[in-house]
């Protein structure tokens, strides 16, 4: 069975206009970052691979671990987490984001969400109708 997880934490959004700051918050509130990644590494994996957007085609783990500093298991540990959540895809030897822009990432995941929610509520009727509820 594959699965996609989503994670969505409502946060306040930040105040200052920075893109550091703004990129992190993003990131969080996809529950990308959590906060038992203290040395950013899944934030920097991210970043790469935004700025990879720019590039033709995907980018090899070894990349990423070269532009981040990061062992190359650790950044597959990272990847792995980012297509699990569906945004990060594998292809040609290499991974890239699944959209060009962050506003159809959002809109990526928002259907995602969407049609487990579609499906919870299904499940949900037929459980009544089996319990008599």
């Amino acid at each position: 069975m594959r699965f996609t997880k989503i994670t969505i934490i409502n946060s306040r959004k930040p105040a200052v206009h920075d893109i550091n700051e703004q990129l992190q918050w993003f990131g969080g509130s996809l529950g990308l970052f959590g906060t038992r990644d203290k040395d950013k590494s899944c934030f920097r994996v991210f970043i790469v691979l935004l700025k990879n957007l720019k590039e033709e085609g995907p980018i090899s783990s070894d990349e990423i671990a070269d532009r981040t500093g990061l062992t190359r298991g650790t950044v597959v540990h990272h990847l792995n987490k980012l297509m699990r959540s569906g945004i990060v895809t594998s292809e040609k030897g290499g991974y890239q984001l699944k959209v060009d822009k962050l506003e159809h990432l959002v809109d990526i995941i928002k259907d995602n969400v969407d049609r487990a929610f579609d499906n919870l509520k299904e499940i949900g009727k037929d459980l009544d109708k089996k319990l008599g509820l």
